[in-house]
């Protein structure tokens, strides 16, 4: 009994420290840098110019929204205030929607920003145009949007 209760505690532990579940980012890659720079510029410009800069983040064909690159922003309580690539999302609440998988990724866009001010999370999300979920990874930060405390993000697919 004891010895199948060390390697039950062995493979639970192999798993844990496992480094593809433990991944707290995605690989170093140019786009994940990339990436992580848009939102870091978008988060100035929003200290800068407040919610008038979200105007800008849903011109498609700029710095801000090409391809299946696009910012979104939330406020702390799961409002969506601005997503270029899914209009139709903005001005809803997105508390308790999972993904594919079941995460609760916005929630866990809010802790990060709470908790961290900024860091990366990986969830499924279809990319624009299609229904089918794939993994993504989003790089979030935290802002103040006219004061109100908030997140700007954005991601990409690693394929």
């Amino acid at each position: 009994m004891l010895k199948q209760i060390l390697i039950c505690a062995a493979l639970v532990t192999m798993v844990m420290v496992n480094p593809v579940n433990a991944q707290q980012s995605p690989p170093t890659s140019d786009k994940s840098k990339q990436i992580e720079a848009l939102v870091n510029r978008a988060a100035a410009l929003i200290e800068s110019r407040g919610k008038e800069a979200l105007a800008e983040f849903r011109k498609k064909d700029t710095q801000w929204f090409t391809g299946d690159t696009y910012l979104f922003a939330y406020d702390l309580s799961s409002n969506v205030l601005l997503n270029a690539a899914f209009p139709v999302r903005e001005g809803t609440n997105t508390t308790g929607q999972k993904d594919a998988n079941g995460k609760l990724f916005h929630h866990a866009f809010i802790d990060v920003a709470e908790s961290k001010g900024s860091g990366w999370v990986d969830y499924m999300f279809p990319k624009p145009g299609q229904t089918q979920p794939s993994q993504k990874w989003a790089y979030v930060k935290a802002v103040k949007i006219d004061g109100v405390l908030s997140l700007i993000a954005s991601g990409f697919y690693p394929e």
